[in-house]
């Protein structure tokens, strides 16, 4: 069994006001990051095109990464697809995947419409940046703690599931702390997201993850059972592609 009250005091001291700002800003002054970044921009000033800028394993790292998709860099043909896809159009791949991720970068990024000038922009780079930086820092987080970059990110996320059990169950880390903590078998996996859904919403009435309080409750009981188990999820692969070590889950 791992240590519960550790695990919990780890979680506090992450959550502590400009906890997170000092960490980005550390993050920030390290080599790798730069380098990280000047790759990155050097790659999509030369790309003729977006669609050979995405095939750039120095783009496509800091693209899925910064966006919360780090196990995407290693499926460069479905990034390819999803990211260009129009997030408008039902029919289009990102509106017919089950992890709404995808979606979200599709959003946010417009590379459908805008091409390999939106991957330019200067505000998109700075965006891109930050999401970079907080995903070393989740990884951090789960190097000091495992489960605590998961439950950290939950508490962040929690309240814009507005009840809807699908936007759970299409986010992997929702879904990993939700299900985790309502003691649920990873074996769920394998059954119709129907059963998936009747299974969380029998268990949780999600309205009540607009509260801070039940969304702290949940993350903190997800990381007592990491803590009990031993175990949690890694993304270390993704992060390993741009020099980072660790055990951040996706």
């Amino acid at each position: 069994m791992g240590d519960i009250g550790g695990a919990l005091a780890a979680l506090r001291r992450a959550i502590q006001p400009n906890e997170e700002a000092k960490a980005l800003a550390r993050i920030a002054s390290e080599p790798m990051q730069k380098r990280a970044m000047d790759q990155f921009r050097k790659a999509v000033e030369t790309a003729p095109d977006i669609k050979t800028a995405l095939k750039d394993p120095r783009v496509l790292q800091v693209v899925t990464m910064a966006l919360g998709i780090p196990e995407g860099a290693s499926q460069p043909g479905l990034a390819l697809r999803a990211l260009l896809s129009d997030p408008t159009d039902p029919k289009s791949l990102v509106n017919r995947l089950s992890d709404t991720r995808w979606k979200a970068a599709a959003e946010a990024l417009q590379l459908g419409a805008k091409g390999i000038v939106a991957l330019r922009d200067p505000k998109i780079q700075a965006t891109l940046n930050e999401g970079l930086q907080r995903a070393r820092w989740r990884n951090d987080l789960e190097e000091k703690q495992t489960g605590l970059g998961d439950a950290v990110i939950f508490r962040e996320r929690a309240a814009a599931v507005d009840g809807n059990v699908y936007a759970v169950l299409g986010d992997p880390i929702l879904r990993r702390v939700i299900t985790g903590a309502l003691g649920l078998p990873k074996e769920i996996a394998v059954q119709s997201v129907e059963t998936q859904a009747r299974a969380v919403e029998s268990r949780l009435k999600l309205d009540k993850l607009n509260s801070p309080k039940e969304a702290q409750r949940l993350a903190e009981r997800y990381l007592m059972k990491v803590a009990m188990n031993e175990t949690s999820p890694s993304a270390s692969g993704a992060m390993a592609m741009l020099g980072w070590r660790g055990s951040y889950s996706v």
